[in-house]
């Protein structure tokens, strides 16, 4: 930063492009500057500071009475750069200018004034999803600050109720997420400090074998979809086709008839007014109708809006091994309907997850295990993307600290900021606990079990930036020790923050049912981590989506009605521009696959560090998912993502590896197994040699059905 007394500097306002005037800052000139010598590969300090001196003494001269505006001082920077025969360093700052001018006008057609300084498409997706409209639903009426600031204020109201310092807490939560450290799930962000309220992304119905309980389910399941919410869904109870109906002497229909009900309606509904609707469907591997629950995806214009996983208990596993055969069993009767072939079932199951990206495994007996509230009954489904196992009417309410803002400089070298990250972590657990009082739920049976267990899920994102920052690759022993540690550093401060609002609020009411009982005096929340996709959240905080890889370091993003923006992972070229190999021709090679393996040019340890999901293998995503599940009390979202030559033997193996590791669920998606996809990376025929993804794209599934 540039040492001038501002005493000495006669410039002493700055006018800004909204009008507004500020305070002038002479580093600000200096950054600037700075950027543009870097981009030019001149590093020389000296130079910088002389170029901004005379920049400044060039403003004093021709504005002496005056208050000059941002174009004005930009104007003199230029002039001063090639006066001073720095006419690459002066290019490179007008492109940077001409760059941050075409951003600012894209901003100024989604009419969002962006107070923040955030990217391009988060304004697009803050626009399209969260910012409130004026009563026609035609103009946004508020801007990201007051964004935070409505969230902060509604969710510190339910200090109240505990007769604590409101107004402390809603400083401390809209500082969290003005400096973009931790955000909660869509719906908090959408639906606090406004008429409908309802603040949970998880929830989980119950489905029994009656036509009153189940279009009950379905009733249900469009209220909270149209809140806002997900859901997820296990028909394992539900008598298979054909079996008897005693009531009219007919035949059942089956599972798979009201699951396309369940879809349609789905379909009918937006959530919140917002986005479409997502599910998740589950049925168990001994169900009778298990093969036509497997192959329910082969036609890719069925069950659109649900992800479709097939409960399996260790035993099964055990028998695919051992090449045994089990029992078919009608969940009416309790009786075996069928005996079959463990080992044809699981080869069933990788065949379709090979071909369409479904269905996944949920690991029941695994999920059981660490079921806090075992005492309530067995969990059998979960959220959309499966990392909240939940009881029937349970919901859950996610957030997720960014790691890139966990990050300090100590002793000349990057590394985690733990005390930091230990306080935002209390901050965080102390908000998603309040969100329990204060949301509106869509039903009294949800308000009722979830105001009992409390469960809270934070989690985070930027992981990939994170390893990144600290020269860690992502597919490394080292990496999946540092998952580890942080992890389990993360849920033990959570729930040391959740002890101690109990202390002062109580514990969940049925804290004396749980496993905790024993090992605590007093609990908040029956579980307290989450690993979610985050999805838009990430691409609000500008950062990587939960725990996923890069999916692409540089590419085209579609922003605003078909127009594309190169988006070039910004840590890749601050280290690209630093080390002297940045240019504009490789960023373009790099933007034709995202990846840099096959790129000449750029350094060997940089390339092992900025490793995109395509270029890891198989299980080392596998891994990276089992080392945070050991130490996170729900469940993790992370989808191992596949080349489109991956083998069915290579499936077989993740989800084999999976279950040993002890992961709750696994998901595949083998590139180009869908029609449509929110991601391209010139893979297939006839695909444009280009990297591209989708304004909401933030990494993992790269497909249209899972939008969290």
């Amino acid at each position: 930063m540039i040492k001038i007394p501002i005493k000495k500097i006669k410039i002493k306002k700055v006018k800004k492009r909204d009008g507004s005037i500020v305070n002038f800052d002479p580093s600000k000139i200096f950054n600037a500057i700075k950027k543009a010598f870097i981009a030019t590969e001149e590093k020389d300090g000296k130079k910088i500071k002389e170029v901004t001196e005379q920049v400044i003494k060039n403003l004093e001269k021709r504005f002496p009475r005056k208050i000059p505006s941002v174009e004005d001082i930009q104007d003199i920077v230029e002039e001063t750069l090639i006066k001073n025969g720095f006419a690459r360093v002066a290019k490179a700052y007008i492109l940077y200018r001409h760059e941050r001018a075409q951003i600012r006008k894209a901003k100024k057609i989604l009419g969002v004034k962006d107070d923040l300084k955030l990217s391009l498409n988060a304004i697009k997706v803050l626009k399209s999803r969260y910012l409130l409209k004026d009563k026609e639903g035609k103009y946004i009426i508020e801007t990201p600050t007051q964004l935070f600031k409505r969230v902060a204020k509604a969710i510190a109201q339910a200090d109240k109720l505990y007769k604590e310092n409101s107004q402390r807490s809603e400083e401390e939560f809209f500082n969290l997420m003005k400096n973009l450290e931790f955000l909660p799930n869509s719906p908090t962000l959408m639906n606090a400090g406004t008429n409908l309220g309802q603040l949970s992304a998880c929830f989980v119905l119950p489905v029994d074998d009656s036509i009153e309980e189940i279009f009950d389910a379905l009733k249900y399941m469009a209220i909270i979809h149209k809140s806002g919410g997900g859901t997820g869904f296990s028909f394992s109870k539900l008598r298979p086709k054909g079996d008897l109906v005693r009531s009219t002497k007919g035949q059942a229909s089956g599972p798979l008839s009201f699951m396309e009900i369940f879809d349609k309606a789905t379909s009918v509904i937006k959530q919140g007014g917002k986005r479409r609707g997502a599910n998740m469907g589950i049925l168990n591997f001994n169900h009778p109708d298990i093969l036509d629950f497997i192959k329910a995806k082969s036609d890719p214009n069925a069950f659109t809006n649900f992800n479709l996983s097939v409960a399996v208990t260790d035993e099964f596993m055990k028998r695919v091994l051992a090449d045994l055969s089990y029992q078919l069993i009608n969940p009416r009767t309790g009786k075996p309907t069928k005996e079959i072939k463990a080992k044809e079932v699981f080869d069933f199951i990788i065949l379709n997850a090979w071909q369409t990206g479904d269905p996944g495994l949920v690991f029941i007996d695994e999920i059981n295990r660490k079921n806090p509230l075992p005492a309530l009954g067995k969990i059998e489904a979960t959220n959309p993307c499966g990392e909240q196992p939940l009881l029937p009417y349970e919901s859950c309410n996610l957030g997720s600290i960014n790691l890139v803002k966990m990050i300090k400089f100590e002793k000349e070298k990057l590394e985690i900021d733990w005390n930091k990250l230990k306080k935002t972590i209390k901050v965080a657990v102390h908000f998603l606990d309040n969100v329990i009082d204060v949301n509106k739920y869509p039903l009294i049976q949800i308000e009722k079990i979830t105001k009992a267990n409390r469960k809270i899920g934070l989690g985070i994102m930027g992981w990939a930036e994170l390893l990144a920052i600290l020269g860690i690759p992502y597919n490394s022993k080292k990496a999946l020790t540092l998952a580890k540690k942080l992890m389990k550093f993360i849920t033990f401060e959570a729930r040391k923050a959740s002890v101690e609002l109990a202390k002062k609020r109580g514990s969940f009411p049925n804290f004396e049912k749980s496993i905790w009982k024993s090992k605590f005096r007093f609990l908040r929340n029956a579980s307290c981590t989450t690993i979610a996709p985050t999805g838009t959240i990430s691409i609000i905080a500008g950062c990587s989506s939960g725990i996923e890889p890069f999916f692409a370091i540089a590419f085209s993003r579609v922003v605003l009605e078909g127009t594309r923006f190169l988006e070039v992972n910004n840590l890749f070229e601050v280290i690209a521009k630093s080390k002297g190999f940045y240019s504009e021709d490789l960023i373009r090679e790099i933007a034709k696959t995202g990846s840099l393996a096959n790129i000449e040019g750029i350094p060997p340890d940089i390339k092992k560090i900025f490793v995109t999901a395509f270029d890891i293998d198989p299980l080392d995503h596998v891994r990276m998912q089992a080392a945070f599940q050991k130490y996170t009390d729900n469940a993790v979202a992370k989808t191992v993502n596949l080349a489109p030559y991956a083998t069915l033997e290579d499936v077989r193996n993740v989800y084999f590896t999976a279950w040993k590791l002890k992961c709750k669920g696994i998901t595949i998606y083998r590139y180009g197994s869908k029609p449509a996809q929110v991601l391209s990376l010139g893979m297939l025929p006839g695909e444009e040699k280009i990297a591209i993804a989708e304004s909401e794209y933030a990494g993992g599934c790269p497909v249209t059905y899972c939008p969290y």
